[in-house]
């Protein structure tokens, strides 16, 4: 999965030769899995047609500040364009429109959403090889990245104008690269490696049965694509469960048993930097596995169990540079309880949560956490979707790590 999954991209488009390949370049976004609108120049739209775009972009396209063809006009709002983009590309940006944009000229839409926008703005300059040379043109790509604007540069190739030289607009595929790229080596966990477990672990009686849990593995699963839009390298050790996560940079190792979970945690832990274990692991498991199905004979049954290896506590035993992120599932005495977790297995921080809490554990969308810290911070949340429960977590950690 592409780092910009679910981002809001606008794409601005202006009057050059290039604009024909930004059809392909919204088409490259949408594989990504970004959300696209675009707004256009007037002249943009004599090299590429507003109608092609919205097909692409499943988007109305914009082009001026009220829709001509209206009768009853409707205002498009720059400052809401603006605030609703988490990247603003413009590509092709051509020397009129970068001249503009350098001296705060505002004489078109594109131009106003520009000013108003909040967020990262890239651009892809497209102009003939003089044009890209001229001593305007450099002045106005250096005052553009003064500005905090990032420069997609241009690639040497043959021109509108028969000429070979640089001026050629970067190819769609290399431009999301050059995003994808940009946006991932800014991201706080960049170069580090997140270790992490999730869902249950299942300890076999016979071929057939076998003790287990209701975890469905949906915060694990969370926290890991968490860590992973932070920019790290996610090592996700999981047991059996019917989620799914796709990241390029989430490797998923599937396990079934504790001790299988035990063995590949231990093969990763010492390159990690983060450790979260939050699967629900057998605490027990049958001394004995039957080799064939135990038939129902007698009106009782008795299963001698062994415990299983404590993963956490084998991990706080042996951690050196490792931050150590533990999770507790209580139901009576919780606070207690946790924080002598925390302290007996040598924990950074430890997740409390409750199964007494209406909308938290096993199996449901949403969970009710609290947070503490090996210094004796309490950070009680509410009721929150999991979704916001991993980010949560993966700021605190942050925070805990930059102290």
């Amino acid at each position: 999965m592409s780092i910009l999954k679910d981002k809001n991209i606008l794409l601005g488009v202006t009057a050059g030769i290039a604009a024909y390949k930004t059809a392909h370049l919204v088409r490259q976004f949408i594989k990504a899995g970004a959300n696209i609108k675009v707004v256009m120049t007037p002249a943009s739209k004599d090299f590429v047609t507003p109608l092609t775009l919205s097909t692409l972009s499943k988007n109305p396209v914009y082009s001026s500040f009220t829709n001509e063809e209206d009768d009853n006009a409707v205002w498009n709002n720059h400052v809401e364009l603006g605030l609703w983009a988490d990247l603003f590309v413009i590509a092709p940006a051509t020397a009129n429109t970068l001249s503009k944009m350098a001296s705060g000229t505002c004489d078109n839409l594109l131009l106003a959403t520009y000013l108003s926008a909040k967020c990262p703005v890239y651009f892809a300059p497209a102009m003939d090889l003089d044009m890209y040379k001229h001593a305007s043109s450099k002045t106005s790509f250096s005052k553009l990245q003064s500005y905090g604007n990032i420069m997609i540069p241009a690639t040497s190739g043959e021109l509108a104008s028969g000429l070979v030289g640089e001026g050629r607009m970067a190819e769609p595929e290399d431009i999301v690269a050059f995003i994808e790229a940009d946006i991932l080596n800014k991201l706080p966990l960049k170069g580090k490696k997140v270790l992490l477990t999730a869902g249950p672990t299942y300890e076999a009686i016979d071929p057939v049965r076998f003790i287990g849990n209701h975890s469905s593995g949906k915060m694990g699963l969370e926290i890991a694509k968490a860590a992973a839009s932070l920019g790290a390298e996610v090592i996700l050790v999981t047991g059996p469960t019917k989620e799914s996560v796709s990241h390029s940079l989430i490797d998923i190792k599937s396990v079934v048993s504790a001790q299988q979970m035990f063995n590949e945690v231990q093969k990763h832990y010492k390159s990690s930097d983060i450790a979260i274990l939050s699967a629900a692991v057998s605490d027990y498991r049958p001394k004995t596995v039957a080799d064939n199905k135990i038939k129902k004979v007698d009106t009782s049954f008795t299963i001698e169990l062994e415990k299983t290896k404590d993963i956490l506590k084998s991990l706080g035993e042996t951690k050196a540079h490792q931050f150590l992120v533990g999770f507790a599932l209580e139901t009576n005495n919780e606070l207690e309880h946790a924080k002598e977790k925390l302290k007996k297995k040598n924990l950074d921080i430890i997740v409390l949560n409750s199964l007494r809490d209406k909308g938290a554990g096993f199996g449901v969308s949403t969970n009710k956490v609290t947070f503490i810290t090996k210094s004796n911070q309490v950070i009680e949340n509410e009721l929150k979707s999991k979704i916001e429960v991993a980010k949560d977590l993966m700021q605190l950690i942050l925070k805990q790590i930059h102290a």
